[in-house]
């Protein structure tokens, strides 16, 4: 994976740091809700890192939501660390 720049953003991927994964199953069911965003177009999900890499056009803010909304945190990661919103 790409060391992440500005706003978690590589290019045109988007790194988010995701908290709340413990198996591969978790890792599945994130993949498939960044999957689903409108404007991704690949997603790579690192259970051990626990970062998800984005391609595509969505939007960060979307991609947090979506995974928010599902039960799981998720920020944006820089360089090791992270910024944004975290699980209620």
């Amino acid at each position: 994976m790409s060391t992440p720049g500005p706003n978690g953003r590589t290019g045109s991927n988007t790194t988010l740091s995701i908290s709340g994964m413990t198996c591969s199953g978790c890792a599945a069911t994130v993949t498939r809700i960044l999957s689903r965003v409108p404007g991704t177009t690949s997603v790579k999900v690192d259970i051990e890192s626990h970062l998800a890499v984005v391609a595509g056009s969505a939007s960060p803010d979307d991609l947090i939501s979506a995974v928010t909304d599902a039960g799981y945190g998720a920020q944006l990661s820089q360089g090791g660390t992270v910024l944004g919103k975290d699980e209620g």
